[in-house]
């Protein structure tokens, strides 16, 4: 591949594959020549010509080869590049150790810029990148933002295999890239990082935004079977579930089966364009089990629940635990046969001791028991660990047993889960009787904090528990969604419980003293991460001491992670604090747009009455750009997706804004007009009034004169479901 540009305009020329001649031309031309010695499909081919700078690194392979690493990206931004850098290099080292694979060629670039759609693309040795996924400094970024960059430099580097070396025979193959590929990152971070807050927050996002997409009528299977515009092919259900289905099938063989079957998934196709059928096959041939009932994952959409009983027979020394599964009808499918689901099954005593270890129970019937053997008392199950299968789990524990297995399941992620049940259930108490007594929650949200108390606690694990199931989550539990409602319970709560332990919540606060070395290590982060929370609970009141607390932790952050914090805390307030902070904010960081982002987001989510002025006044200021997706995402998509409340406001006004955004966008970027259809997919699923607004709205999209194929797409779709 030549490439030819003015080098005054384009001094940077890029393309696939190995850089192999450059120099100059006539006429203040030059031409750089490169060599891609492996075949790919053409959705890989890249080409960047721009006025780019680059920082440099290098990885020697495990066969001893010297690669070189360059990422690029627009003067000024190098500085914030290091992060990214390092991802990379963890990420090669991690794939060669993980799964054998070495880079195989000598150069690996990377592009990022602002103006781009996507989050980043795959395209061979030339992955392209949007800057919110690459630039990360102490002042700049927080916490999340670094383990996003991390996954994602991950995630776009292990294609190299997962999707160019070995790639997909047609579009209705695609979760075979993204799917294996989002597991593989997400084992990436899991390694780098706390292994149960990572499944943690990667299931908060499965439920929060595939569980709905699996309830509305844009429900699809993991393989689709139609699509109308690819650029609404690349969903939750084909990246997240699909994710969950290979993490199934990592359960059900084993760690070291399953590196033998992609050691032969590898060898045999390398090179070749394949089905998703193809990496199944390899799955049974390497393990030599049958794997065609579990197939049905990939062409049964839908989320599976599944309903968990347990008996204890005292004079057999049994425990029988008895699980039943359905599947509900989606568009174009009924009548759905019984899943291949892996269910992981620890069992703990009276006392929170361990009495059987893990075990992997292969539920395949609409009902099927499995007897424990030996079991000297009843026990208390620990039932789907590390969320082994992606269905809607209830169970018959009680109260008492949740809060056993909240404080000693050896399974992290079954110790979040337990504590969250208990909140969901309270929550529903709340929603059904607002004098409910819920003295006992409270009471437990004590025991949680006096454990940070004591020091000996995963920080980032007891910031998860405490914090309560959002308004999404708890939805997706709802056969009718109320957001006001539901938002209603969940303060309650919080201002119950810092009514009651507002010294422990103070003392714990106070005792997350930085070290004053700036560190994205996971104690470092978990640190930070439990401050957040408890100043979040801290200042749920919105009174003049909460403001004057959440300004001093603004004034002396030195990392965005804590000022981002306190400009959280502060977002619903109406004390003069908040103008003081927003404003200093904008101040310090207006030269940073991904900063500036953040600015814009924080006051999208706010649950204040003056809310659709504000976002009026936001979309007037000078730094907003319609046609810039960046900052399209961060206004509309954070109100959108990030603020239920206010979005689904009973007055309609939210539908209303969503309405003609769409309409605007839809002329501009039709991409992102589609992305931003999101929260209304689901309307079917509200309260009557709120779904006859928003039906209205759809329809009204619906009926604009020259809709993009994106757009039409989704509305036709959620109008007829």
């Amino acid at each position: 591949m030549r490439v030819e540009g003015d080098k005054e305009k384009y001094p940077v020329l890029l393309s696939n594959g190995n850089l192999k001649d450059s120099g100059e031309l006539e006429g203040g031309r030059h031409f750089t020549q490169w060599e891609d010695p492996f075949p790919k499909p053409c959705y890989l081919f890249a080409l960047v010509a721009g006025d780019l700078v680059r920082i440099e690194d290098t990885f020697t392979t495990m066969s001893g080869r010297v690669v070189d690493l360059h990422i690029y990206v627009r003067d000024g931004d190098q500085g914030q590049c290091d992060h990214a850098m390092e991802s990379l290099k963890k990420s090669m080292k991690w794939d060669e150790e993980t799964y054998g694979r070495e880079y195989e060629l000598s150069l690996f670039n990377i592009v990022a810029v602002s103006d781009f759609n996507m989050g980043a693309m795959e395209n061979t040795s030339l992955n392209i990148f949007n800057t919110a996924l690459v630039l990360a400094q102490q002042e700049t970024a927080t916490d999340g933002d670094f383990v996003r960059v991390e996954g994602e430099i991950g995630h776009e580097y292990f294609h190299n295999w997962t999707g160019n070396r070995v790639t997909c025979r047609d579009w209705f193959q695609l979760s075979l890239k993204e799917g294996l590929t989002v597991f593989r990152d997400q084992e990436f971070s899991s390694d780098m990082n706390s292994r149960a807050v990572q499944r943690i927050d990667d299931v908060n996002h499965l439920r929060r935004f595939q569980f709905s997409e699996d309830a509305s009528p844009l429900s699809h299977p993991v393989q689709p079977d139609d699509f109308i515009e690819i650029s609404n092919f690349y969903t939750m259900t084909v990246y997240e579930k699909g994710a969950e289905i290979i993490r199934m099938q990592h359960t059900l063989l084993g760690a070291e089966t399953y590196r033998k079957a992609t050691d032969l998934y590898f060898e045999r196709y390398d090179g070749c364009a394949v089905t998703c059928d193809d990496f199944v096959e390899c799955m049974a041939d390497a393990s030599g089990r049958d794997m065609d009932h579990f197939f049905l994952w990939y062409k049964q959409a839908g989320t599976p629940s599944v309903d968990v009983k347990g008996v204890y027979d005292e004079d057999q020394k049994q425990f029988i635990l008895s699980l039943k599964q359905s599947l509900p009808d989606t568009p174009g499918q009924s009548d759905k046969k019984p899943m291949h689901i892996p269910v992981s099954v620890g069992l703990l005593n009276e006392n929170g001791d361990e009495i059987e270890g893990t075990k992997v129970l292969e539920f395949k019937e609409e009902e099927q028991s499995f007897v424990f053997e030996n079991i000297a008392s009843r026990p208390i199950p620990s039932v789907l660990r590390g969320f082994s299968a992606p269905v809607k789990l209830t169970t018959d524990l009680s109260d008492d047993d949740l809060r056993l297995l909240q404080l000693h399941d050896t399974d992290g992620f079954n110790r979040w889960e337990s504590g969250q049940t208990l909140a969901l259930r309270t929550i529903e108490k709340l929603m059904v009787d607002g004098d409910a007594d819920i003295s006992q929650f409270v009471d437990d949200f004590g025991v949680l904090l006096d454990q940070g108390l004591s020091g000996d606690v995963d920080k980032a694990l007891l910031a998860r528990a405490l914090s309560l199931p959002g308004v999404a989550v708890v939805g997706q539990m709802q056969a009718q969604i109320d957001p006001t409602a539901i938002d209603k319970a969940r303060e309650q709560i919080i201002v119950s419980v810092k009514r009651a332990h507002k010294d422990s919540l103070s003392r714990l606060y106070d005792a997350q003293v930085s070290s004053g070395v700036f560190s994205v290590s996971a104690e470092a982060m978990g640190q930070r991460a439990l401050k957040n929370i408890l100043l979040d609970i801290l200042t749920s009141t919105n009174g003049t001491g909460c403001a004057a607390r959440a300004k001093a932790q603004y004034d002396s952050a030195d990392n965005m992670t804590d000022r981002v914090g306190a400009l959280s805390a502060l977002a619903d307030s109406m004390q003069p604090e908040r103008e003081m902070v927003f404003s200093d904010f904008y101040d310090r960081f207006k030269d940073y747009p991904l900063v500036i982002d953040k600015w814009f987001s924080l006051q999208a989510v706010a649950c204040r009455a003056s809310i659709f002025d504000d976002l009026a006044g936001l979309r007037g200021h000078s730094e907003f750009n319609i046609k810039n997706p960046n900052r399209v995402r961060s206004l509309y998509s954070a109100f959108s997706m990030n603020n239920p409340v206010k979005f689904h406001d009973a007055s309609g006004r939210g539908y209303d804004l969503l309405k003609d955004v769409v309409i605007e966008l839809n002329q501009i970027n039709p991409q992102i007009a589609s992305r931003q259809l999101t929260p209304l997919r689901e309307w079917r699923r509200y309260t009557p009034d709120r779904q006859a607004k928003m039906k209205s709205v759809l329809q009204a999209i619906m009926d604009t004169a020259n809709l993009s194929n994106d757009v039409f797409e989704i509305v036709s779709k959620s109008l007829k479901g």
